[in-house]
């Protein structure tokens, strides 16, 4: 067996009818699309993945009940939000306690603001206000004649860690989720750096 560093660099195309992919990274294939066709497939990837949530979510609800599958999906959103925010971080040079500059800059790179509309709003220099102004999630459930997912719970475990990841020190406030009543938005939040943990 061939160790790391006996490794051969596979050649830049393979022959006709066969695969040729990277010992690492994505293969030639996508290496070798343009600009425009990247973000074409950046949004494939995004809607597939939501896809894939929201079909096993409704799997759960389903076969368990709404009540079990928010449980569920709290309890994998609850570790996928730190994955996220840390893969994040890494990808865009954000430094550890970068406050909520940090945390707006890595917002806008979210797996979901690809597929939502979403934006973030100052308050003052220690509060961020950010919002959902469309979902998909809720607008599938609503073209179904489904109510819209209850999703609270989940919200609070992913908005909280993913901005805690970014710096332990930021506060996150649910301003209204579903089951809520919120207005315009889909959902609303307010994170907010305490004056005296920026010292």
């Amino acid at each position: 067996m061939l160790d790391q560093g006996d490794r051969a660099t596979p050649p830049a195309s393979g022959p006709p009818g066969r695969l040729s992919n990277p010992v690492d990274g994505p293969p030639e294939a996508i290496r070798a699309l343009s600009r425009e066709q990247l973000l074409g497939l950046l949004e494939i990837y995004a809607k597939n993945w939501l896809a894939h949530d929201g079909l096993w979510f409704l799997a759960v609800e389903t076969r368990f009940g709404m009540d079990a599958a928010i449980e569920l999906d709290t309890r994998a959103w609850n570790r996928f939000s730190v994955i996220e925010a840390r893969r994040l971080m890494a990808l865009l040079g954000l430094p550890e306690r970068g406050g909520l500059k940090a945390l707006e800059r890595a917002l806008q790179f979210r797996l979901y603001a690809t597929v939502n509309r979403q934006e973030a709003i100052w308050i003052d220099e220690s509060t961020l206000r950010f919002r959902m102004t469309t979902c998909r999630v809720q607008a599938a459930r609503r073209r179904q004649g489904m109510a819209d997912l209850p999703c609270k719970p989940v919200g609070l475990a992913e908005y909280s860690r993913f901005a805690e990841t970014i710096d332990l020190r930021i506060q996150t406030l649910c301003l209204g989720c579903p089951p809520d009543n919120v207005g315009e938005a889909y959902c609303q939040w307010e994170f907010t750096l305490p004056e005296e943990a920026d010292e």
